[in-house]
């Protein structure tokens, strides 16, 4: 099957819609898309927000998927816990509630974090739960030297910055292969200015400091195990310079789920989304439209 044209000359349009969750905290989502077509549930890395997925989320309306892009809690728009609970299980809790809502089994594209996530909550569900499952740079064995690298930028980041010249420098150091940008408006969105004057992330700061967050967990072992129990159709997106995936780390995902299908995306790193948009696009849907095409079971 032809993959289709990715760039469209009228961007997609998205509509808001709130979810409520099991605690009374609301998710946000931007929905875009055949509303009778296979549903693509977006899944965004700790951190980070819905819009980190901007690009690949047209490219999906465009090939035609109903895309849900989603905001984990204490994230984005979505509502933050009042006790600070970011654990595993209460994101997975999340999932399953947006899914439920869903006329038909979606596809999960998760990046780090929301990878995690969303292989928890397939891991044991019955293959009507989820129509296929798409990890970004995440899988049950990573490196914990790229995990502490993660937590210790959004540790010493957490509390804000003096100013938006102090968030560029800090994300200069982070990701030292992405230029730094001359004009900082776009910058500007991706963070909050407080009454203290202070810019800040658009997440809690008790996702990475407060006690009950991911990682309190034994997660290695939770996710081995709910690989194990893998049979919808897997992808395993790697950024070829990723310092999470390692080599051996792709080698236990494919001994978990021999099935899996694995793709190195060039010059990527940790985001590969954002590092290489298009080819990270293409690769995704060219799996999906062999896999789980947009209207599969419906008659076309």
């Amino acid at each position: 099957m032809k993959t289709p044209e990715l760039n469209s000359d009228t961007p997609p349009v998205f509509v808001e819609r709130r979810f409520p969750t099991h605690d009374g905290i609301e998710l946000v989502a931007d929905i875009g898309g055949d509303p009778e077509a296979v549903p693509v549930v977006l899944l965004h890395g700790g951190g980070q927000t819905r819009h980190s997925w901007k690009n690949a989320a047209g490219a999906l309306v465009d090939a035609g998927y109903h895309v849900i892009n989603l905001d984990l809690r204490g994230h984005g728009d979505s509502g933050w816990s009042p006790q600070g609970v970011y654990t595993g299980a209460v994101f997975v809790a999340d999932v399953r509630t947006v899914l439920a809502t869903l006329p038909r089994p979606a596809i999960l594209v998760g990046a780090s974090l929301g990878g995690m996530v969303s292989l928890a909550a397939q891991g044991g569900a019955n293959d009507d739960f989820a129509a296929a499952l798409v990890l970004v740079d995440i899988a049950p064995k990573v490196e914990p030297e790229g995990v502490q690298q993660i937590v210790q930028f959004m540790a010493m980041t957490r509390d804000g910055f003096d100013s938006l010249e102090a968030a560029a420098d800090a994300i200069a150091h982070y990701l030292p292969h992405r230029p730094k940008p001359q004009q900082l408006d776009g910058l500007r969105k991706n963070l909050n200015l407080g009454p203290d004057g202070r810019f800040r992330w658009h997440w809690d700061p008790e996702f990475v400091a407060g006690a009950q967050r991911p990682g309190a967990e034994d997660v290695q072992q939770q996710l081995q195990a709910a690989a194990r129990t893998l049979r919808i159709p897997t992808l395993l997106v790697r950024g070829a310079k990723s310092h999470l995936v390692s080599d051996d780390s792709v080698a236990d995902m494919r001994a978990l789920v021999p099935h899996a299908e694995f793709v190195d995306v060039l010059g990527a790193h940790h985001m590969v989304a954002g590092d290489e948009n298009d080819a990270f696009n293409q690769a995704v849907i060219e799996f999906l439209l062999r896999c789980a095409p947009p209207h599969a079971g419906a008659g076309q």
